[in-house]
């Protein structure tokens, strides 16, 4: 009987750490390339933003190494994530549920004409142009780690609930 008690004992201490992962970041990133990402790019993109924003937002970055569009739609329906990186093709075919944060109050969308959409807010409402992601191609923060984000997008999707702090991180990814 003891026995029992102490095994139950370790099982229930083991299931409760096991829920202990830590404060959890203001914003999280996810990161999917067409291709997906080396597995040491999440980590160096984290500590290379991570100094340039400083002590808040927390960040945390995950890149995935194999693109799975199964993987990405649960991610975005998870509402787990503040900013995502997708190929353009996946921002192009998302663009088509309208589910992205507007960015023209932090970037100018002449800056970048890719990822200015015509989505319309309500249906039946004409579809009005807005900066709703960043193409990445010969960005700032990534050349200075060696990526040329060619093919990348950035954006807030809207079903995230901090997007005050995910916008200070988006003017940090859109420094030319």
């Amino acid at each position: 009987m003891k026995i029992k008690l102490l095994l139950v004992s370790i099982v229930m201490m083991m299931v409760l750490l096991a829920g202990c992962g830590g404060p959890k970041p203001d914003v999280p990133i996810f990161a999917m390339g067409p291709n997906g990402f080396p597995s040491d790019v999440g980590e160096k993109l984290q500590t290379s933003l991570t100094a340039k924003i400083g002590q808040a937002p927390t960040i945390q970055v995950v890149a995935v190494p194999i693109f799975s569009m199964e993987k990405m739609i649960v991610e975005l329906a998870a509402a787990g994530n503040g900013i995502f990186i997708l190929g353009d093709e996946q921002f192009q075919l998302l663009a088509k549920q309208a589910g992205f944060v507007q960015l023209d109050d932090i970037v100018s969308p002449e800056d970048y004409p890719g990822g200015v959409l015509g989505i319309a807010e309500e249906e039946g409402k004409p579809a009005e142009k807005h900066l709703y992601g960043i193409p990445l191609e010969g960005n700032k923060w990534l050349k200075e780690q060696g990526m040329d984000g060619k093919g990348l997008v950035a954006f807030i999707p809207q079903n995230f609930k901090k997007v005050d702090e995910a916008k200070q991180v988006m003017k940090i990814l859109a420094e030319k």
